[in-house]
């Protein structure tokens, strides 16, 4: 019997590095809108998050995107734009899928804030098609 062994999972710096290569490959306008992003990474999303949610299973939700879209006005006490990205989650689907870990997180990422700004599926779909063409 071969007994198979792994190395330990993705931290949370993992995913965050990932999603940080995500951020700095993008094309502008959408880079733009998310230079001032604040990334969030953890484990899980907190219990009164999935409430306000109407979420129960804490392996539902792999990101969130939190903020005013960037062609609102700002008002003073707002909270930056925020990506909350949920590594538990993540690890489940990359494991589930088999799709690379960088390829995911830069899915998610894309897809929370894409759906917070309007982006149609098309367009989500060519944002993550341009960041897999090789840079000359």
């Amino acid at each position: 019997m071969t007994v198979t062994t792994f190395g330990p999972p993705p931290s949370l710096g993992d995913i965050e590095t990932a999603a940080r290569d995500t951020l700095a490959k993008l094309p502008e306008p959408f880079a733009g809108y998310l230079r001032d992003v604040v990334l969030i990474i953890e484990d899980f999303p907190s219990e009164d998050l999935l409430a306000e949610l109407g979420m129960e299973d804490p392996f539902e939700l792999t990101g969130l995107y939190t903020g005013r879209p960037a062609e609102t006005e700002v008002y003073t006490g707002d909270l930056p734009p925020m990506i909350h990205l949920f590594r538990r989650p993540i690890l489940d689907e990359w494991a589930e899928t088999g799709v690379p870990l960088n390829e995911l997180v830069a899915h998610i990422l894309i897809h929370e804030a894409g759906h917070h700004f309007g982006l149609s599926d098309d367009d989500m779909e060519w944002l993550e098609d341009e960041l897999k063409k090789p840079v000359h």
